[in-house]
């Protein structure tokens, strides 16, 4: 429950003074004894705890799943397995799963999504993790544009996209091999670039490194660099981003 929430029960009668009090009086976080729920999150940075699922136990997934459905009315979690999201799916029917990002969640079905945020993905193996930095963005409420397997071996690809991708309030380009194509988009746009590198790619790509390693040497400005594979991070960042664009607009 937020503080304008709080308020307006206060105002409805909803809520007594006291128990306002006393809510605003706890710590920022609820122990659980093997996690510290961060239940301020929202009220600071405008965006609630996300579940990071792998490794966890089944009983700690599901009481951490159940505590922010609880006080959100929905939840996110990334890096899911499909026996997490069986489950899951037992104690909560309405939960959503998508295989190709590993996202697992219950969303708000009347959200409004603002602004645009484009995607953009080298190659379809590198689609994974475009879709999480996708469904991140969208679940906190952005607008996303996908535009996949636009990398530079067939560059006229990119450029019949140009006009959509320029639209944007910002970029997200993901790469694996060598990474080329964040500096190709920074070459192009006028908006910030957040670049994923992938480990998409053979031996030499060493997991994601070359390309890590070019998109933090790129030439082209306004290029921002994200952990490999770290999709997630980068749909953060892009809807951060996209609420300044999307702002201004207004």
């Amino acid at each position: 429950m937020e503080v304008y929430d709080i308020l307006e029960k206060v105002k409805s009668g909803e809520l007594s003074i006291e128990d306002a009090q006393l809510y605003l009086r706890r710590e920022p976080f609820e122990e659980m004894g093997y996690a510290k729920l961060d239940t301020h999150r929202k009220i600071r940075s405008g965006f609630a705890e996300v579940i990071y699922c792998s490794g966890k136990t089944q009983q700690h997934l599901l009481q951490i799943f159940s505590r922010i459905y609880e006080q959100e009315g929905e939840v996110l979690g990334t890096r899911a397995s499909m026996e997490q999201y069986e489950l899951l799916l037992n104690e909560f029917p309405n939960v959503e799963y998508d295989s190709v990002s590993r996202i697992i969640k219950i969303e708000r079905k009347d959200k409004k999504h603002i602004g645009k945020i484009a995607v953009c993905t080298a190659g379809t193996a590198d689609i994974p993790v475009a879709e999480e930095a996708s469904q991140t963005a969208e679940f906190f409420g952005a607008k996303v544009e996908r535009i996949y397997d636009v990398g530079v071996s067939g560059i006229h690809r990119l450029f019949s996209r140009l006009d959509v991708i320029q639209s944007a309030n910002c970029v997200v380009a993901v790469a694996g091999m060598e990474g080329a194509l964040a500096s190709v988009l920074g070459g192009v746009v006028d908006k910030p670039v957040i670049a994923v590198p992938t480990s998409v790619g053979y031996g030499a790509n060493l997991n994601g490194l070359s390309a890590l390693l070019t998109m933090i040497n790129s030439c082209a400005n306004g290029i921002a660099v994200v952990n490999i594979d770290n999709g997630y991070g980068a749909g953060y960042i892009a809807t951060q981003i996209n609420k300044l664009g999307a702002g201004n607009e207004e």
